[in-house]
């Protein structure tokens, strides 16, 4: 790979680094994605609303949070076109490639960013080099600018190569959120792809270590619960109330107390709660919002039914009423073996990687599941690969930063093994 391509790929990862968006608002980076995918010259562009099926849409943030975003887009020269298509929270694009007769094969990738103030500091190498967030309290800490640039370069690799039959590329909004990959899996777009590709860089596994397929992500559910008492005088008349407060406390209390499955691993956590009017008014609307992840779906949904019935026992237990809403979800679906290994040999062609594991556990939760369980049911075959790259700090951190030479390694890894689908 030349300097020319490599210098590319390193500038639009940069570009996309300093201008974050959260899920649902990726209007910015969805029209710079049109704008170099019309300029790769793909025979078929889903922008927005034609590349998901709103009604399968999770997680979508208030209009009052989406409007400034759509506007911040605006202000920045983006298209009107392109904001008519992807406003309301409709972001994200579908890019179809034709080469002649043969599989059709996808790849998935990420946009969103994280909510999170990337660091200023003079060692931060966004900072120092002038790439660092434009948008204060949103940075890219998990690598998805990367993934977009590798998908990008991937295409551009695709149409000079000797690969015959159709590429799909899943731009996918609202990850972090778990909110976009079911909207897109039930696009439309899935339906005929014979070989699906997902990637993540990083995750722990250094530059030059690649890992053909993960196993084991966690399914998860995101969900609030809202906790509606009666408001009294706390000195006064304490008992008059429906002390909401209480009904919360306890509920994330027991939720802890949820037995575990003999069946597999099961995770439960409470990491945010919201409410109340001061210390001396019994509270009258509380609101948590707290998670479940278990080893398979099914023990996902064990967690997820015996929260709601902590959540409606503490409730009874202080004469409140309580909501549970289920924000958003996502299943288990494993890379399968027989892709794993395709990956594997295109890792063995390329240079840069000195070290191939097959597969290993996630450990956590991804919405990208959604879109191998669709293919998988329909015969097809899917493998979600790890990208190693050095990084100087964790993932979910203000230095997050990556090894840009592990754009040029993604890519050629992921062509290649695009291309060995067609032979």
């Amino acid at each position: 790979m030349g300097n020319d391509v490599r210098n590319r790929l390193r500038e639009i990862r940069r570009a996309f680094h300093r201008h974050p968006e959260p899920g649902w608002c990726e209007f910015r980076t969805t029209a710079r994605l049109v704008d170099e995918l019309e300029g790769i010259g793909v025979d078929e562009l889903a922008i927005g609303r034609e590349a998901l099926s709103t009604g399968d849409r999770m997680a979508v943030p208030e209009e009052g949070t989406i409007a400034p975003w759509l506007e911040r887009a605006r202000d920045a020269g983006v298209r009107e076109r392109i904001l008519e298509k992807t406003d309301g929270g409709h972001t994200g694009a579908i890019a179809v490639l034709e080469q002649g007769e043969g599989p059709t094969v996808g790849l998935r990738v990420d946009l969103d960013a994280i909510s999170m103030t990337e660091s200023a500091a003079d060692d931060h190498r966004p900072a120092a080099e002038g790439f660092r967030s434009d948008h204060e309290g949103y940075m890219h800490a998990c690598g998805h600018d990367a993934h977009i640039a590798i998908a990008l370069g991937t295409i551009e690799a695709i149409t000079e190569s000797e690969f015959s039959g159709t590429l799909k590329v899943f731009f996918q909004p609202a990850e972090e959120i778990s909110g976009g990959g079911k909207a897109m899996a039930e696009s439309g777009y899935l339906d005929d792809v014979d070989y699906l590709f997902a990637l993540h860089i990083g995750l722990g596994h250094p530059t030059g270590e690649i890992v053909a397929g993960i196993e084991k992500p966690l399914a998860m559910a995101h969900l609030t619960a809202t906790f509606e008492g009666a408001s009294a005088h706390a000195g006064r008349a304490p008992n008059e109330g429906g002390n909401a407060m209480q009904a919360a406390a306890t509920a994330i209390q027991n939720a802890y107390a949820i037995p575990r499955h003999s069946e597999g691993m099961t995770r439960v956590n409470v990491g945010h709660i919201e409410g109340g009017a001061a210390s001396n008014v019994i509270a009258e609307e509380i609101t948590i919002e707290a998670e479940v992840r278990g080893e398979t779906t099914g023990l996902m949904e064990y967690m997820r039914t015996e929260l709601e019935r902590v959540f409606y026992g503490a409730a009874e237990m202080y004469d409140c009423d309580v909501t549970p809403r289920m924000i958003s979800e996502s299943p288990r679906a494993d890379s399968d073996p027989e892709l794993r290994e395709v990956v594997a040999n295109a890792a063995r062609e390329t240079a840069g990687v000195d070290r191939i594991v097959e597969s290993t556990a996630l450990g956590v939760s991804e919405d990208v599941t959604y879109l191998i369980e669709r293919v998988q049911k329909n015969g097809g075959l899917a493998s979600y690969t790890l990208l190693g790259t050095d990084h100087p700090t964790n993932p979910y951190t203000p230095t997050f930063d990556i090894d840009e030479s592990t754009l040029e390694i993604g890519v050629s890894v992921v062509s290649n093994a695009i291309s060995e689908c067609s032979r």
